[in-house]
């Protein structure tokens, strides 16, 4: 007997049953909780390994919640036919968009969502890992590295604010540090690169409020901070402005599938016949996959709550750091930690917790609790009461942990870049890059691909008054008055820069898709002033009547109807 079914045996009975098949490992039966089915996939596969496990496990009584997609179906892109249609636009799927604008193609990026950015790639503390936890041989090692070397450039073009401000793994022991010596030749060998021991004193130099019974720490230089959804945004917008389609709340419902190749794949929005498929559709990766035929991974969602504290609390933190051993063996996570942002701000967590909904955004009182107890042992000065709000993501692994960037193995114009958990933000780069170069490999062989002479790899950022000098903020405000008037005083946000954020290539018509672009309603009053200003700028500049302007997604307008309507 397979020694994985006789574990699966003796664990679930007979409920359980296991079929090795087309290099894949597919489980079926039923088991009474989603632990459960999470833990017998988990059971049967290899860390890294291409034989990829396919869970069908049922939980008996679980009713499994369906995908979110827009209730409104129009023509708007049916009929195209473009030569690459990248399905998701979180940042990997913007990363490859930006990647094949290089070439003279017809790209079309959908989103199911209202803008780009609104799952994994903004649910995040923003890290960029130097790889010390990652495997040597897993794909996403070899993509992280790349990915971190190519970020000074990436941020650079896009004008993004990036900080290489290293990372800090502490311990609490002394006697550790002959060890930690001894590692250093590993980190190089491992393409972690520069990296330093430090003793209790040299520490302190550099993050002077770490606990008193830290005694030692590895700083790994290459860890740096971006924020996440910034990025993305960032991607989306020299994308569009290179010629990619983008198309907003439009959701893959199905494909039609002629001799092993995808011919039509349908949305609400219309029907597209694409010449070539990739697949970023981060936690619904296995649902776009089952419906190209080419289903040969699970993917298992991964919850994790991170908290936002104010802008006073980043005096007490330099780069980002965390103490080892505080964090559980089967918790699959990076394991955050303290986090400055580029933005001011400190993030505490993620913890990390399985879940069948992979959508669910809930926070609760119990995982920031714990992750607060968890990072106070490396971070004494952290309070709860410096909390101004709170977020939670959700992952897609797959069972074997690692990323899958590769061409679909049983449907031939298809591309996978799935199963791309932490450190996808870091790896995005690089796995625009690959995607990319296996998509013109692919295209070649159906004709002439030529590079884009006028690509432009550079985006124009926002103007921002408040990092100006303040003969540069004058000018500024001489030349263009909106400027000049502050409409969110936490964040020191002007009206211009409002404006701005709602001409931009990348659409953008809620409040809080202005609150990612410029930040109005991020500081301590979380909108409480600024959000109703917002709310009419998009309504005068947009020509959308105020009580249609929404927060962000469907059927969430802020106001009851129309000024002086009754109630």
């Amino acid at each position: 007997m397979d020694p994985r079914q006789k574990e699966l045996l003796k664990r679930f009975g007979s409920n359980v049953t296991l079929e090795e098949k087309e290099g894949c490992v597919y489980l079926s039966g039923e088991v009474s909780s989603w632990e459960d089915a999470v833990s017998a996939g988990q059971l049967c596969a290899k860390s890294g390994s291409k034989t990829h496990v396919v869970n069908d496990i049922r939980v008996s009584g679980l009713e499994m919640k369906e995908t979110k997609i827009p209730r409104f179906t129009d023509d708007a892109i049916d009929g195209k036919r473009p030569d690459v249609l990248i399905i998701g636009a979180g940042v990997v799927g913007c990363a490859i968009a930006r990647e094949l604008s290089k070439w003279k193609l017809d790209v079309l990026l959908v989103e199911k969502e209202y803008d780009v950015a609104l799952h994994a790639s903004s649910r995040n503390d923003g890290m960029v890992h130097p790889g010390i936890d990652i495997h040597p041989g897993l794909v996403k090692k070899k993509l992280n590295n790349r990915g971190n070397r190519m970020y000074t450039r990436i941020c650079s073009e896009l004008n993004v604010p990036f900080d290489r401000c290293g990372q800090f793994l502490c311990f609490d022991r002394k006697n550790i540090l002959p060890i930690l010596y001894m590692t250093l030749p590993y980190w190089l060998l491992t393409g972690v690169g520069a990296t330093r021991v430090h003793t209790y004193d040299s520490l302190r130099k550099k993050e002077p409020d770490v606990s008193p019974e830290v005694k030692c720490a590895l700083e790994f230089k290459r860890a740096g901070i971006v924020c996440p959804y910034g990025l993305t945004i960032a991607y989306a917008e020299n994308a569009v402005q290179n010629g990619v389609k983008l198309s907003l709340d439009t959701a893959v419902l199905k494909m039609k599938l002629v001799d092993g190749r995808i011919k039509a794949v349908k949305t609400n929005r219309g029907t597209v016949f694409p010449k070539l498929v990739i697949n970023a559709a981060g936690v619904f990766a296995e649902d776009i996959a089952e419906m190209a035929g080419d289903r040969f991974f699970s993917i298992h969602p991964r919850k994790g709550t991170n908290s936002i504290l104010d802008r006073k609390a980043r005096r007490f933190v330099n780069t980002t750091y965390s103490l080892m051993g505080t964090q559980s063996k089967d918790e699959h996570t990076k394991g955050g930690g303290v986090v400055g942002t580029v933005d001011g701000n400190v993030l505490v967590g993620p913890d990390a917790i399985e879940t069948p909904d992979k959508e669910n955004f809930d926070t609760d009182a119990k995982s920031i609790k714990n992750t607060f107890l968890r990072h106070s042992q490396v971070a004494p000065w952290l309070k709860s009461g410096d909390i101004i709000t709170y977020f939670t993501g959700v992952r897609a692994p797959t069972y074997e942990e690692d990323f899958i960037v590769e061409p679909g193995r049983r449907t031939k114009n298809l591309l996978h870049a799935a199963g791309i958990q932490s450190p996808g933000l870091t790896a995005a780069p690089a796995i625009g890059e690959k995607i990319a170069k296996l998509a013109i490999k692919k295209l070649k062989k159906t004709g002439r691909v030529e590079k884009n002479a006028a690509f432009d790899p550079v985006r124009v950022p926002i103007l921002r008054p408040s990092e100006m000098s303040k003969a540069e903020r004058a000018a500024l405000i001489e030349r263009e008055p909106d400027y000049g008037e502050i409409v969110c005083r936490c964040e020191e946000v002007s009206r211009g820069e409002i404006i701005a954020a709602l001409h931009r290539p990348v659409p953008c018509a809620t409040v809080d898709g202005v609150k990612r672009r410029v930040r109005p309603g991020m500081g301590r009053c979380q909108g409480g002033f600024c959000g109703p200003l917002v709310l009419k700028l998009i309504s005068q500049n947009l020509d959308i009547p105020e009580e249609k302007v929404r927060k962000g997604t469907q059927d969430s307008e802020l106001l009851f109807g129309p000024k002086g309507a009754a109630l």
